[in-house]
This record gives structure tokens, sequence and C-alpha cells, in this order.
């Protein structure tokens, strides 16, 4: 199946469950908005984070992760939990689907097929100036065992602002990415160390002004210059840190693109363009986590996330570092998830039994400029089946 018919794919398949999502969160965003106006301590400064890999369970979260992964997604927010795993299990089929309201009001309105295809966003944009539009679909296969993981993680990543009819911002991101991963355990357990080698196949677009109306398939975006794309092959390393008690308090750090990923290979291309996409500069996350055990089948996980330790310097945001969540478990068969995502309030559920995952989280980003700091309520949902 080409790229475009594997997105068209699962993106028709979680639609309907967005229609859902979206009128739960229509509900919620009043309430939403008052606790987040409680919570803010400065203005934003005006580019969006983007990161290599967000998932449905820690963007419920607040998206903190670095401590609390313990799935097969270890293989990418932090090696070292791959140590967690008790047994292993492979993800078989896994489709996610993040829409931004802008996205989701624009396919409810039937300007398009496909969100994530810049051809037909880029001129449904044009039609509303200054609405921001984001949408994200991705499937990550996987197999992973105790201390040891493989996985596929194929991404589409998409955003745009319109300034006027013949002008418009669009970033977008194109990848499949091979990751391996191992760890190893000390102390018991108490101390793991993981690793993971990735090869990533990046096209990435990343311009502040294009013409809707213009040439905007992806061949003649290349050929102007626009369009990057290369091979990259670089690597994470994760430290995580359990103290023996009861609660488990654990500290967790995950260094990532160590030496900087540079993606300048141009063997197994799938793209003919000179220009390489930007590298993917080392950076440090840092996590912390613990557990408390309510009943014998109800336990809560809190989870505290610091992103970007080394680039924190050039971020005039700091609130866009800052993430805090928890998880309440009720017999490993159903998640509540709620925290606090760069100001903004996130909530999140989760069903799950040995063979199925259904998961869905609602979350605000932000958008804005440090004059007019703006949320972008997003939704997300992803199916898993596994064995």
């Amino acid at each position: 199946m080409g790229k475009t018919g594997q997105s068209l794919y699962f993106v028709k398949a979680l639609i309907g469950v967005h229609e859902i999502v979206y009128n739960i969160t229509m509900k919620l965003t009043g309430l939403i908005t008052i606790f987040s106006s409680l919570i803010v301590a400065g203005f934003a400064s005006a580019a969006e984070r983007f990161e290599m890999y967000n998932g449905v369970r820690p963007l419920g979260m607040g998206n903190a992760s670095v401590a609390a992964v313990n799935d097969e997604t270890a293989l990418i927010v932090n090696p070292a939990g791959l140590g967690k795993l008790r047994n292993f299990f492979g993800t078989i089929f896994d489709p996610e689907l993040d829409l931004g309201s802008v996205a989701l009001n624009t396919y409810r309105a039937k300007s398009f097929s496909n969100p994530v295809s810049i051809s037909q966003v880029l001129p449904a944009v044009a039609l509303t100036p200054g609405d921001y539009f984001y949408a994200r679909t991705q499937l990550f296969p996987s197999f992973v065992a105790k201390n040891f993981g493989i996985g596929l993680l194929v991404k589409n990543e998409i955003a745009s602002v319109a300034d006027s009819a013949t002008s418009a911002s669009l970033y977008y991101r194109d990848e499949m990415a091979l990751l391996l991963g191992y760890n190893f355990r000390f102390w018991d357990g108490r101390i793991k160390l993981g690793f993971t080698g990735k090869m990533i196949s990046r096209t990435e677009v990343n311009e502040s002004a294009l013409d809707p109306s213009g040439a905007i398939d992806m061949d003649s975006l290349a050929a102007a210059g626009y369009a990057k794309h290369g091979l990259g092959i670089g690597g994470d390393a994760g430290l995580i840190l359990t103290a023996p008690w009861s609660n488990l308090p654990t500290l967790a750090l995950v260094a990532r693109d160590i030496g900087n990923t540079s993606f300048d290979k141009s063997y197994y291309s799938r793209m003919s363009t000179p220009q390489k996409p930007d590298r993917a500069t080392q950076d440090i996350d840092a996590g912390f986590s613990f557990q408390v055990i309510h009943k014998s089948n109800i336990r809560s996980l809190w989870a505290f996330d610091y992103h970007g330790i080394l680039t924190a310097k050039d971020e005039e945001d700091k609130n866009k570092l800052y993430h805090f969540g928890v998880e309440v478990n009720f017999g490993d068969v159903f998640f509540l998830r709620t925290g606090y995502n760069q100001r903004y309030v996130t909530a999140g559920f989760e069903l799950a039994s040995e063979r199925f995952q259904f998961q869905l989280a609602t979350y605000g980003e932000e958008v804005g400029t440090a004059a007019n700091p703006k949320e972008d309520r997003r939704n997300v949902a992803k199916f898993t089946f596994r064995f």
C-alpha cells in the first residue's frame, strides 16, 4: 500500500471516533479554559515545539512520560523503560490520529479527505486566515520484550496558518524510523540503562510563506527547494533510577540525538532532492514519577517532566518545557488520565484487554505569540491490536 493510501486507510477508520471526542471536548472547553487561566505563569513565544514522537497515553497525562513509560513506546520515549516490561508482546496494528479543532471542523465541512496532504490542506487553510491547522497520523508496529525492542515509526504531521489567501506558513514532516533498543539492569532493576539506535528517513517542509494557489505538490516543492529529504542515523540513551520503596519514586533522564543527528545520507532515498532536513539537535529530557496504591486493584501514577534541558536557553516561554500528569489504573483494564501541558489541561482514558487497546485524549498546545497566547485544542485517538 502506498504512503497516501496507508494514511487514508486509518484516517477514515478513526474519524468517527474523533467526532465523539470533539463533542465531549466542546462541553469541557469552558471548564478547561477557566482552570488553565489559574495556572498561567507568563506569555508564550511564537513557535510550536515539535517533537519526534507524541503518543496518546502521555498526551492525556500532560505529555509527561520520561519516567512513566512502560510499554513499546519506550523505544522512542526512554529506552531504559524497556527494563520495566514483564513479558514480550508485539503491536501488529496501532493507527493513531491527532486533529486540532480547526482541522476537525475543516474535515467535518468536507473540505478534504486526507488531513495530512499538503495539496489538500493549504487551499482549505487559505479560506480562513488566522486559523491554526494541525493534524498527525501515526503507526508504530513493534516487538518488545524485557530489555529489548524493535519498531518502525511511520508518521505524517502538518501544521499551517494562512496570513491571506495567497500566503500561508507550513510545517510538514513525513518520516519512517527504524528503531532498535536494548536495556541493561543493575541492582535488581533499580538502575536501568537503555540505548536506542535509529535510522530515520525524513521529508520536511518548513516555510513561512507559501502560495496555496501555486504548485504545492511534493515534486514542485522539492524542485523549488522547499521540500527537504534525507536519511539520518542517530542514537538515544536513557537512565532510570528507582528507589526500593513502596511508592517506587523514580528519577529518569534521556539524552536524545546524541552528538546531533544529521540527515545527510542519500541511500534508501524515498525522494530526489539535494536539500537536506535540518539536523536534530542533541537534547536532554528529565522526569520524575511515583505511584500510590489505593486498593488492591486501584493505583495511581504521578509524573512530572522537564523537556529540553540543553535547549532551554533558546526557549522564551519556559512554560512549554513543563509537563505534569496523573493516571489512575483500575485493574489494568480501565485508565483515567489528566495533566498539564504548556499551561493547558489535558485528559484521557483507555480501555485495555490482552489483545486490544482503545485510547482517547484531549490536550492543549501553545501556538500563539508572546503578545497573544493561543491554545490549539487537539483530540487524539488510537486503536491497538497486539499479541
